[in-house]
């Protein structure tokens, strides 16, 4: 609970702070973005559920994610290669273009949705699992300033996939390992109620 109170704080003071982060060129990005279009579609939208819907996403958030792929510090065999000659410019050209798109809303799985939105909007007090609306939102367009990515329209698929990913430290780009202490507090159903949830918020 310290951590998601400190992470709070940190985001309340971040929305002030200057970005050091490269101004993004929206055209250059557009240009730029054909080599991801296979994967996340020419829009950011993915075609498939196996690639995250990255259209509206916060634009740091990109960023990071990108910076981190190249860093080595998130590990993908898929993603490595495809950013490992892409300059700090590209990144953010890239991320100014996708952000600047609108996500593509998705469908709910009805058996799931109570469930879901218990967990997005009020966490589970019995095993300290705070509401994950408390940073990415009520209606999951996440917290740019502190990059906390949006999950509305999500696919349910990546989302639960990710969770998994911190509950086991596979993923661990996680500021103050924030989902990994989250992540590890949740059942596996709980993991898929939230993903469905979360695909169909907007």
């Amino acid at each position: 609970m310290k951590k998601l109170l400190m992470a709070t704080m940190m985001c309340l003071t971040m929305g002030t702070a200057t970005s050091t982060m490269a101004a993004g060129d929206v055209a250059a990005g557009k240009s730029k973005s054909m080599m991801c279009a296979a994967c996340h579609g020419t829009d950011g939208n993915s075609p498939s559920n196996m690639f995250p819907k990255i259209a509206g996403q916060g634009e740091a958030y990109l960023v990071k994610q990108l910076q981190e792929f190249k860093s080595g510090v998130r590990d993908n065999a898929v993603m490595a290669p495809m950013v490992a000659a892409l300059s700090e410019q590209d990144m953010s050209d890239l991320a100014a273009y996708y952000a600047g798109n609108k996500t593509a809303p998705g469908a709910v799985s009805e058996e799931l949705v109570e469930a879901g939105q218990k967990i997005y909007r009020a966490g589970n007090k019995e095993s300290g699992l705070p509401a994950c609306m408390a940073c990415h939102g009520p209606s999951g367009t996440g917290v740019p300033a502190a990059k906390w990515p949006a999950l509305s329209g999500q696919y349910a698929a990546y989302v639960e996939a990710q969770l998994k990913s911190f509950a086991t430290g596979t993923r661990s780009n996680d500021p103050n390992s924030m989902m990994r202490d989250i992540a590890v507090k949740m059942t596996a159903d709980e993991m898929k109620a939230v993903s469905a949830y979360v695909a169909g918020l907007h």
